[in-house]
């Protein structure tokens, strides 16, 4: 992030990016409808599957629900058959009736299994493909977003959308979506066998459907806040743990462990309360239910022994309906869990959207702005480069480039100096396009920036920043990164120009090293060199230099430069330094000031001018000499 940029936002952790932070993070979804569209989008190509799941799932709570209604008439065979045996008035029992019976129950149980098994194969296979979509094109939208969404973003809360919310998508739909449709199924099936039993006992059954959907309809409108708050707080710990590991090194050499852990605390308690919350809900609904189902279960088997006696009805019935009343309250239990952990989904779902929804980069010109020859070939730009009246901020509000204009000839070397805060690396950044200009125009070799493709334009220059990029690949891999068709020779070529092949090969491993995420198994200074490697195997038409050797020390410095001043022959190049010194040779320095280039020419022009920039020089060597006898003095 650039000074400039940070001098506009202020400080902050990650959570307070979001918004986010103690008492004040619960908040409701803005929009869960639209969300549910928008998943229901997702679904729509997978309709065929869903539709033959949830009709599998139809039938094996279908044939599960006929298995009570048989059970109680062999009771009721078992039941007559002893009265008869005891009174003397008939066979003991009707074997063949009860096996027959029992055979088709075996049949319709292992029809039931098979349905179920089927439903869950088809949901898992519908649930994965959807999540593997979401994971793609968060992934693809990660490359459009322009790069203002991730300095005002932390890491962790945008990777909490990408693992925790879709895996909670996952999670709906491949269990609670059909535990929904079972759940249904059941409830309608068992008051329809309860029916056939008995009206006047499935009328006293039904007097806990009230209190249970007035219970379920509290429960939801609580828990749909708590889930978002719980998705937004776990965005904000994954946030406050990444940004601490990345640094522990500088947190340890602070002793800021206590304030990194009050910080987690802060957010993890956030977390907990939330997550408490929502667990709470989700928990409580089935056993309320089951409660409220006993209670009726009761009033059931109470009023089944007085038909029985009545004659009304026969014992196997009343143990039918006993089973189909214990029956008919579980799936209520369920349809209040498994509503409340579709409202978690949701929640996630409206996060993971919201970040797909997020405002992309200008879109791409659809021609390309490349010259070619007469094959066809692009043809190399001569490097020629004109700021015109540039003006930019990172806020439109707070511009901190006024009007900036320059023109560059093929070939030059032109050093960008000034204080921090001046817009020398954020001048870089507009030329790369990493963000969009609020007037003026950038041309290279006549063309406008804009005409080009974004890869176009980005394949043109070759970077070497002060903040070096290594990622979890071999050290030969880092290097040949942008320049994957490299081979090995012309890989290890580089690095000797770059002077690392010498201790790359002291490595364990040498060129086939594996480096970390955060490349802390080699120094600042090895890591810079790989980037300087990188940019020298690219062979690029333009060089941008920022602080390229500010980690390497001076000897090597030296030798860098050499190779430098070899590889800047012919190109145009761009190169930021505090150290005024290594820039007395460019061909051209603009002095830049609050945005504006205040001064402009070489170095023995801009001496002999005795202004802004002579008295930044002769500060920095006056500083040199002062340190050098301060030095001489104390030894």
């Amino acid at each position: 992030m650039s000074e400039e940029y940070k001098a506009q936002q202020g400080g902050g952790d990650a959570a307070d990016m979001m918004g986010l932070g103690g008492e004040g993070l619960a908040q409701k979804a803005k929009d869960p409808k639209a969300a549910i569209r928008k998943l229901l989008a997702y679904l729509a190509p997978h309709k065929v599957a869903i539709s033959i799941a949830m009709i599998s799932a139809v039938l094996s709570t279908a044939f599960a629900v006929i298995g009570p209604r048989l059970l109680g008439r062999v009771t009721t065979a078992l039941v007559d058959g002893l009265l008869a045996h005891i009174f003397g008035t008939g066979l003991l029992t009707n074997f063949s009736y009860m096996l027959t019976i029992i055979t088709w129950l075996i049949v319709l149980y292992i029809i039931s299994a098979a349905c179920n098994f089927a439903q869950e194969i088809l949901m898992a296979r519908v649930s994965m493909k959807v999540t593997y979509k979401l994971r793609a094109e968060i992934s693809e939208k990660m490359h459009r977003l322009p790069i203002n969404y991730y300095d005002t973003h932390a890491q962790g809360e945008v990777l909490s959308r990408v693992t925790n919310d879709v895996d909670t998508i996952s999670q709906t739909l491949n269990q609670n979506l059909t535990q929904l449709i079972s759940a249904v199924t059941t409830l309608v099936g068992v008051l329809v066998m309860m029916l056939t039993i008995s009206p006047l006992m499935t009328g006293a059954a039904i007097l806990v459907i009230p209190p249970s959907m007035l219970i379920m309809m509290v429960v939801l409108k609580k828990s749909y806040v708590y889930f978002g708050t719980q998705q937004e707080a776990l965005g904000a710990v994954s946030g406050v743990v990444e940004e601490t590991y990345s640094g522990h090194n500088i947190v340890c050499s602070y002793n800021g462990e206590e304030d990194a852990l009050e910080k987690f605390r802060k957010h993890d308690k956030t977390l907990r309360a939330a997550s408490w919350k929502a667990q709470f809900m989700t928990n409580i609904v089935e056993p309320i239910f089951t409660f409220v189902g006993n209670l009726g279960y009761v009033l059931v088997c109470v009023l089944g022994g007085w038909l029985v006696v009545q004659r009304a009805i026969t014992i196997g019935d009343v143990q039918a309906f006993v089973q189909y009343i214990q029956t008919f309250t579980q799936p209520l239990g369920e349809l209040g869990a498994a509503s409340n952990m579709m409202q978690g989904t949701i929640a996630a779902a409206e996060r993971v959207f919201e970040f797909l929804d997020e405002e992309e980069e200008i879109p791409e010109t659809e021609k390309s702005a490349f010259v070619v020859d007469s094959t066809g070939a692009p043809i190399i730009p001569q490097g020629r480069v004109s700021f015109q009246n540039v003006r930019f901020g990172y806020d439109p509000e707070k511009i901190i480039i006024n009007d900036f204009s320059a023109e560059i000839e093929p070939g030059q070397t032109v050093a960008i100096v000034g204080p921090t805060g001046a817009g020398k690396t954020t001048v870089v950044k507009l030329l790369m396009r990493f963000y969009e200009l609020n007037g003026g125009k950038i041309l290279i070799d006549g063309i406008d920036a804009t005409d080009f493709t974004r890869n176009e334009l980005r394949s043109i220059f070759g970077m070497v920043l002060q903040d070096t990029w290594i990622y979890n690949a071999t050290i030969m891999d880092n290097i040949r990164y942008g320049s994957p068709d490299a081979t090995d020779e012309e890989v290890i070529a580089a690095a000797k120009a770059a002077y690392c092949h010498k201790f790359i090969k002291s490595l364990p491993g040498g060129y086939q090293m594996m480096l970390n995420e955060e490349a802390s198994n080699i120094s600042a200074g090895q890591k810079q060199l790989f980037t300087i490697a990188r940019v020298i195997l690219k062979n690029p038409a333009i060089l941008i230099l920022d602080e390229a050797t500010s980690s390497i020390d001076t000897r090597t410095e030296i030798l860098i430069q050499k190779t430098m001043r070899e590889l800047m022959k012919g190109r145009t190049s761009f190169v930021i330094a505090h150290r005024l010194s290594t820039i007395r040779n460019a061909d051209i320095i603009l002095v830049m000031k609050d945005g504006d280039i205040i001064e402009k020419g070489s170095h023995d022009e801009l001496i002999a001018e005795q202004g802004f920039y002579a008295d930044l020089y002769n500060s920095q060597f006056t500083e040199g000499v002062v340190e050098e006898e301060e030095a001489q003095a104390a030894s």
